[in-house]
């Protein structure tokens, strides 16, 4: 079995949301963690965990990330942690996936499928292993309690409940670490 950690410097969890339905507003979370554990090298058998820090969340609009920290959405206060568990990772073709998994956003859980490309494994200038993964999916918020909204003066939506969610995920295997089968 082998173990791996989320290189968190070469990665990038990343999320977009229509703002008044004509352009969409993007995001970051800037600290999260996660590992992967797999018997293969294609990782298809993997089993993932991933955890994100919700006070980390950036659009380069302080403002805006005060509003996405209150109670009107993440409750950072009470809910400091999204939590991804996989459940299954389907080989589609080549190297493209489906990873299922159960998605935790303010104690809400339900099941995501997210759409994963797996671009390779490489050795670093220390010897090390590591391998990288593209993966897209969406989500609606009000499913996990993101409810807030409110309404332009012409009636028209200011958020859109659909969020788009784009990460690049960088992976280095742990040496002389057993694994707890």
């Amino acid at each position: 079995m082998a173990n791996w950690k989320i290189d968190a410097s070469h990665s990038e969890v990343g999320f977009k949301v229509k703002h008044l339905m004509i352009t969409n507003v993007s995001g970051v979370f800037t600290r999260f963690e996660g590992t992967v554990r797999t018997e293969s090298e294609d990782f298809h058998d993997a089993r993932i965990t991933f955890e994100a820090d919700v006070s980390s969340v950036t659009t380069n609009n302080q403002q805006r990330d005060e509003h996405l920290r209150s109670a009107d959405f993440f409750d950072s206060a009470q809910f400091p942690r999204i939590r991804f568990v996989s459940r299954q990772v389907k080989k589609v073709s080549g190297e493209h996936y489906r990873l299922i998994g159960d998605l935790t956003i303010r104690d809400e859980t339900h099941t995501i499928e997210l759409s994963v490309t797996y671009n390779g494994t490489t050795h670093d200038a220390q010897g090390h292993a590591r391998a990288g993964f593209e993966l897209d999916g969406r989500l609606h918020r009000s499913d996990y309690g993101l409810r807030w909204s409110a309404t332009t003066d012409t009636g028209g939506l200011i958020l859109g409940d659909e969020v788009k969610l784009h990460m690049n995920i960088q992976i280095v295997q742990e040496v002389g670490v057993a694994a707890n089968v």
